[in-house]
């Protein structure tokens, strides 16, 4: 990676209008509106008292493929998405236009034979009185651009789950078709669709997207503290292993006084994919 030429670059920011089509999509794309919480998740698939599973942020205003850029020199086929995070400062309105301003917040060297972990943030602003709504802080682990100098500084690690039974206990089932629906939210990666092209980057067959799995445990959370969307502050939580359509997957969450722990369990596997998770809770 060039780290100098990645330094210098300003991202153009970008202002885009959703509705509420866009929020009904996203939240059925994650499974919301199933035959077991139809009642439950009424208001986030029905435009009568609409409301926004604040998620939808990680998908709003993407900034498109800035890395592939030859100028930053950065090894993509080495690329993982190591952790996602989003700080909540305002509820998401069910519809409007938004303001998305770019940055590098930090590039961490572990050393030529380690990679290096690059922080990518986006703040959303409300473009009806300029309010910063939130900040989404993604987390990527460039295995192949080791040695390519450091700058800023990493936030502070995502916390373990603790020990014990857990307080809430969620089986989702994720739909065979769950990437195919995702992908209609604007992430358009063949490696989620096209099975040659999955098994040409080492899966036997399309994986979930990251990010929707990331939403799917926000859902399931979201309806432990009774759809209000409004009390959620943050939601943070590392990626461990893939996801695949079909699958069912085991949250486990442990209250706290500020908020919830989690963790997701692919059930047939008995393998951790979401791990370090924690939705902070207002």
């Amino acid at each position: 990676m060039n780290l100098q030429a990645l330094l210098a670059h300003k991202f153009d920011a970008k202002t885009v209008s959703y509705d509420d089509r866009d929020t009904m999509l996203y939240a059925l794309s994650l499974g919301a509106g199933d035959s077991h919480h139809i009642e439950q998740d009424l208001n986030l698939v029905y435009e009568k008292n609409l409301v926004c599973l604040p998620t939808i942020t990680a998908v709003l205003a993407h900034p498109g493929l800035w890395m592939t850029a030859p100028q930053f020199d950065i090894k993509l086929v080495k690329l993982l998405h190591a952790e996602q995070r989003i700080d909540f400062y305002h509820s998401i309105p069910p519809s409007g236009e938004i303001r998305a301003e770019y940055r590098v917040s930090a590039i961490i060297d572990k050393g030529p034979d380690k990679g290096a972990f690059m922080h990518f943030d986006k703040d959303i602003y409300n473009t009806a009185n300029n309010e910063l709504l939130c900040t989404v802080r993604a987390c990527y682990l460039l295995r192949g651009d080791g040695g390519c100098g450091s700058f800023g500084e990493a936030p502070t690690a995502l916390a373990a789950v603790p020990n014990g039974q857990p307080d809430i206990t969620s089986e989702i089932v994720i739909d065979e078709r769950a990437a195919l629906f995702y992908r209609l939210n604007g992430d358009r990666n063949p490696l989620h669709v096209d099975p040659t092209i999955a098994k040409q980057a080492g899966f036997t067959k399309p994986i979930l997207h990251g990010l929707c799995a990331y939403g799917v445990a926000g859902l399931a959370l979201t309806r432990a503290i009774d759809g209000d969307v409004n009390r959620i502050a943050s939601i943070g939580l590392r990626f461990s292993a893939p996801v695949y359509p079909g699958e069912t997957l085991i949250i486990e969450g442990w209250r706290s006084n500020t908020g919830i722990h989690f963790r997701a369990t692919a059930k047939d596997r008995q393998q951790i994919v979401l791990n370090n998770g924690f939705m902070g809770l207002r």
